[in-house]
């Protein structure tokens, strides 16, 4: 886990944020499926698995700790590559009033199926909260992730955070439209 991520917002400035989320994997929760592992590092802040939160999306309404640190703003949901979250449409609506953030893991750099993760949650979904990049991310996928929908990176920790803000400053001119806006009419 990085200690910090690059945090874009939409109409905002790039900028190092302290990291206060934890990813949880999903295991260890053998004989007890609502607990949540103890988090490190004074966190209170927790990313669970989607297909974690679908296996157990009913009886999360009848779990006190979950509904409690929900209703806080402390547990979000991060899909992996294969989570078809067009199926899950219902539980995405639902989690938009409930998850402040959610991510989208690249299990390897070179895997671009989390892109279309963050431009479906924007496009289909118009997904308002925070959509943040985690796993395998190197500064190379800075750009192409801010256009299609994240605005927040954890970069893989042998990257240089302060060489991934300087990306954003990189092009005044955009020829593509994207989330962030269209693109940049060019004087004749």
């Amino acid at each position: 886990m990085n200690k910090h991520i690059i945090r874009f917002p939409k109409d905002g400035q790039a900028s190092l944020l302290a990291n206060e989320w934890q990813v949880w994997d999903g295991e260890g929760d053998e004989g007890a499926p609502f607990n949540i592992p103890d988090l490190k590092q004074g966190l209170n802040k927790v990313l669970v698995p989607f297909h974690w939160w679908c296996s157990h999306f009913s009886s999360h309404h009848q779990n006190a700790d979950i509904i409690e640190r929900a209703n806080k703003g402390e547990i979000g949901v991060w899909f992996a590559t294969d989570d078809d979250i067009l199926e899950h449409a219902e539980i995405i609506e639902a989690g938009k009033k409930i998850w402040p953030v959610v991510a989208a893991h690249f299990p390897i750099f070179r895997d671009g199926r989390s892109f279309s993760t963050a431009a479906l949650l924007r496009q289909r979904f118009n997904w308002q909260n925070e959509v943040r990049a985690i796993g395998d991310v190197l500064i190379d996928q800075l750009l192409q992730g801010a256009r299609v929908g994240f605005d927040a990176f954890e970069l893989r920790p042998d990257q240089d955070l302060t060489v991934g803000l300087q990306q954003f400053n990189l092009f005044s001119v955009s020829t593509q439209n994207s989330w962030r806006g269209k693109r940049t009419l060019l004087e004749a």
